[in-house]
């Protein structure tokens, strides 16, 4: 049986990297899906992937920063299957980068409302849909900067991904009496976009560099995180909540 059979699910962030890579794992898994990002013509490729697989999908396009499209993808998940049993919150950026006096405070408010302020918006109406199914599984894509590590440059993505390990935490206290599990995945580096998006004009051997922090010796195919997305997603962490899970390649502990 598919891990994830009968299950709707929210995906934010969907049209490339991590959240691509979940949705059609969740869609393999049997769940029926809403999936969101900024690019139309990318969640078009993405439903499209989907279908063609003999999955069930349905795009939303919008900004994660926007409430009224955080109500729209849990409105649409009912109207359209009848509930919500999972939401992955992964849309993010890296934001505004350098040293935390030379980042502007313009910078700094989008960064966090990119990374943390859209995922409020997306519990706040996401949360109440899986209480009145009986329950549901939260999760947020955190980071191991700004919980393990801290990088210099990073101070304005560090603090609004650890803020989602703070809010993952309330929202397991809150509502676990009621059925809904919330957790967070902490990536290490993940060979995506926007990783690569950080390499341009990076000096020879950049990339050797960062496979080298890890104790695994290097960086993630966005499928290893989606796995342990579709864990946390699934039964089968029916015990877990709370759980900010590093899924880092033991880039948190290796010294090496």
């Amino acid at each position: 049986m598919n891990a994830l059979a009968d299950k709707i699910a929210i995906v934010t962030g969907a049209s490339s990297g991590i959240g691509r890579a979940t949705a059609l794992l969740f869609a393999r898994e049997g769940a029926r899906l809403v999936v969101t990002a900024r690019r139309q013509s990318e969640l078009d490729r993405l439903l499209a992937e989907i279908e063609q697989a003999g999955g069930e999908a349905v795009s939303v396009a919008g900004d994660v920063k926007d409430e009224a499209l955080a109500k729209k993808l849990v409105d649409t998940a009912v109207d359209r299957f009848g509930g919500l049993d999972v939401a992955f919150n992964n849309a993010g950026s890296n934001g505004a980068m350098g040293p935390v006096p030379e980042v502007s405070l313009a910078g700094w408010r989008d960064t966090l409302d990119t990374n943390l302020t859209s995922a409020f918006l997306g519990a706040k109406y996401q949360v109440p849909a899986m209480v009145e199914r009986g329950g549901g599984s939260i999760i947020f894509t955190s980071s191991f900067v700004g919980h393990t590590v801290g990088f210099p440059g990073m101070g304005a993505y560090a603090a609004s991904k650890a803020g989602l390990v703070g809010l993952m935490q309330v929202l397991a206290v809150e509502f676990g009496a009621r059925g809904v599990r919330a957790n967070a995945i902490l990536p290490g580096g993940t060979d995506t976009p926007m990783f690569a998006a950080n390499q341009p004009g990076a000096a020879p051997g950049t990339r050797s560099f960062v496979e080298g922090l890890h104790a695994l010796k290097r960086i993630a195919s966005p499928e290893e995180i989606a796995r342990s997305v579709l864990h946390l997603a699934s039964d089968a962490s029916s015990f877990t909540t709370g759980a900010a899970l590093l899924v880092d390649g033991g880039v948190s502990i290796n010294r090496t």
